[in-house]
């Protein structure tokens, strides 16, 4: 079952047409703390790309707790992905402190956030604030062609109002559309 089968099965359940890249997944994991954490949580698995970037920089005795809402792709991970470091929970992002159950040193995500209801958007953010660290980092991409829509505006402002330091990273062109990503720091 590829991601493009489910997104045409459940277009609201996943966001995106065509996996993403290695090139992405590592600029989604690069410069966010990934070797010295002790737990990672990613939201939105789907096809695993982020989660083996995740894995590949994270300590042997680390944590990466992977949360998917659409039961296909989290029972596909599961089936997949054999490392003991590694626990998926089918369930939704704003269920995040509940699934993790203590802080967490960075949390990476895979969501659809613009095509998300602006209060849904809301209270998934408000989970990942609250259940980061003090300087924990969040990371999370967008694609370039729609970066100038409201919706892009309206999230990265929300990125903005809740985290002390945003960056954007290069555009990643070799990426399908290509996309940037957003790099954000908790408050202390």
């Amino acid at each position: 079952m590829s991601i493009t089968t489910e997104f045409l099965r459940r277009p609201l359940m996943t966001g995106a047409v065509a996996a993403s890249s290695r090139r992405l997944a590592y600029a989604m994991t690069e410069g966010i703390g990934l070797e010295e954490a002790r737990l990672v949580v990613e939201l939105g698995p789907g096809t695993g790309v982020f989660t083996d970037a995740i894995l590949a920089r994270l300590a042997p005795a680390a944590r990466l707790v992977a949360i998917e809402l659409n039961p296909v792709l989290a029972a596909r991970l599961s089936a997949t992905r054999r490392d003991p470091r590694l626990t998926v929970i089918r369930g939704s992002a704003a269920e995040l402190a509940a699934a993790v159950g203590e802080p967490a040193d960075a949390v990476v995500s895979g969501l659809p956030w613009t095509v998300m209801p602006r209060e849904q958007r809301g209270h998934i953010l408000d989970a990942v604030a609250e259940a980061l660290t003090p300087g924990g980092r969040f990371t999370t991409f967008a694609y370039l062609h729609a970066s100038w829509t409201p919706p892009a505006r309206h999230f990265t402002a929300e990125l903005t109002h809740r985290f002390s330091e945003l960056e954007r990273s290069t555009v990643v062109w070799p990426n399908l559309p290509p996309a940037f990503v957003h790099r954000a720091t908790r408050k202390p």
